[in-house]
């Protein structure tokens, strides 16, 4: 006859692991945020009407990140198995876990920074080139600081994206509240572990949702303030 988990081992697990989800979502986070960024600004720079348009940069760079953004992340996290070994020494745990969870999130992110760039006025930066300034200083100073409502939204889809990623990772033994769901709520039919696992994700989810959204609006009251 099959025994429940009791709460405590519940909570004990719950605590454990969730430690470990947000571990892997923060680091990934970080280096998705390092390589989304730049890619995404240099998506929008060589593109048609950007910048410094670049057909065949812009093209090739727009490839990648469309194959990236198309493949499913359990493909993904499967290919990259020999690269993780490579890197981390290992294929099993939470560490292991942020190198696809980067590599799935770059691409996420750039499309977004893309996107969020693309929908500044256009007349702020003509504004911005008949003054004299430098391509690197309308970056900078236009077009990163125009979009950044935008791009703080981005990046909190791009972390909420990143816990269902984690979920994921626990496929392979990547850690934390997947591999949990996995380990004692399927393969042991645990209903209690597996409903407390999706509940934890959910909360995650909707912490991220609700600080990223706070942020990017105070940020956007500020700068029509400064406007």
């Amino acid at each position: 006859m099959r025994t429940e988990t009791p709460w405590s081992t519940v909570f004990e697990l719950l605590a454990e692991t969730g430690w470990e989800t947000l571990y892997m979502v923060v680091l990934s986070a970080v280096f998705a945020l390092i390589g989304g960024l730049p890619l995404g600004v240099l998506l929008h720079v060589t593109s048609p009407g950007g910048l410094r348009p670049q057909a065949l940069t812009y093209r090739v760079l727009n490839f990648v990140v469309d194959i990236g953004r198309s493949l499913p992340f359990v493909i993904l996290l499967i290919a990259l198995l020999p690269v993780t070994r490579s890197i981390v020494g290992t294929t099993l745990g939470s560490t292991a876990a942020v190198v696809p969870l980067t590599v799935g999130a770059i691409p996420f992110l750039a499309r977004l920074v893309e996107g969020a760039l693309r929908e500044v006025d256009t007349s702020v930066v003509e504004a911005a080139i008949t003054t004299g300034a430098t391509k690197p200083h309308i970056v900078r100073g236009v077009l990163l600081r125009e979009a950044a409502p935008a791009l703080v939204a981005g990046i909190g889809v791009t972390v909420i994206a990143l816990i269902g990623y984690s979920a994921m990772a626990g496929v392979v033994g990547g850690g934390g509240l997947g591999d949990l769901a996995i380990r004692y709520g399927y393969q042991r039919f645990d209903t209690k572990v597996l409903i407390s696992t999706v509940v934890v994700l959910g909360v995650f989810a909707r912490l991220v949702q609700f600080l990223f959204d706070l942020g990017s609006r105070g940020i956007d009251r500020r700068r029509r303030v400064t406007a």
